[in-house]
C-alpha cells in the first residue's frame, strides 16, 4: 500500500512532470560529518532547481528539521536554491518538517497546499507520497541524480522500516505532527 502510492506519480524527468504552483523539498542535512557535502541534500536541491527552470513550479515551501540553535536544514537549502538561481521571495521555509509525516501534515493545515510536487529521492517518494495522499494532499514526485548505493545503501535499508512505520502511523497509531501551528501564507496561496 505504500508503495503502490507511487505509481504512476513519480517523475525523472521534468519535462514529463506536470506543473504545480507549489514543489516541497524534504530536507536533508547539508553535510555528513561536518565536512563533505551531503549528496541527498545536493541532488534534492538539483532536482528543485531544474523544476524552476523547467517552469514547473513557481514557488516552494522547503521542510526539514530546525530543532536546535545549531542545526537549520530549511535556511541552509534556501541558500542552496539561492545559488542556483532560485529568488528567496519564491521561497518559504518549514522549520517543523522533522519527519515526512509533519510536513505533509503541515504542507495542508499550516500552508494550506492541495496540490503539490513533492521534491525527495527515488527510494523515499513513495513514502512520502503515500503521507502526503494521508493528509488530503494531491501530490506528484519528483526526484533527481542517484546517490550510489555505497553511498545510499545504510539509508535504502532504513526506508524499508521506515514503510511500516508510516502505514502505522497512518492507519493504527493516527499520529499526529509533532507541531502545527497557525496558518502560514505561500505566495501563491490568496
Amino acid at each position: 500500500m505504500v508503495l503502490s502510492a507511487g505509481d504512476g506519480r513519480i517523475y525523472f524527468q521534468a519535462e514529463q512532470v506536470p506543473a504545480r504552483e507549489v514543489a516541497i523539498v524534504l530536507g536533508s542535512a547539508p553535510q555528513i560529518g561536518g565536512k563533505w557535502k551531503n549528496p541527498f541534500f545536493e541532488s534534492r536541491l538539483d532536482a528543485a532547481a531544474e523544476l524552476w527552470r523547467a517552469k514547473k513550479v513557481r514557488y516552494f515551501i522547503l521542510s526539514g528539521d530546525n530543532g536546535r540553535n545549531d542545526y537549520d536544514e530549511p535556511s541552509a537549502m534556501r541558500d542552496g536554491l539561492a545559488a542556483r538561481g532560485v529568488p528567496a521571495d519564491h521561497v518559504t521555509l518549514d522549520y517543523a518538517g522533522f519527519r515526512t509525516l509533519d510536513t505533509m501534515a503541515r504542507a495542508k493545515a499550516v500552508f494550506g497546499q492541495h496540490a503539490v510536487i513533492v521534491i525527495t529521492d527515488d527510494f523515499h517518494l513513495p513514502r512520502s507520497l503515500f503521507l502526503a495522499q494521508a493528509h488530503g494532499l494531491d501530490a506528484v514526485g519528483f526526484y533527481g541524480a542517484h546517490v550510489a548505493f555505497g553511498t545510499s545503501a545504510r539509508t535504502r535499508i532504513r526506508e524499508i522500516g521506515s514503510r511500516t512505520k508510516a502505514w502505522l502511523d497512518v492507519y493504527v497509531l493516527h499520529t499526529k505532527p509533532k507541531f502545527l501551528g497557525p496558518p502560514v501564507a505561500v505566495p501563491t496561496v490568496k
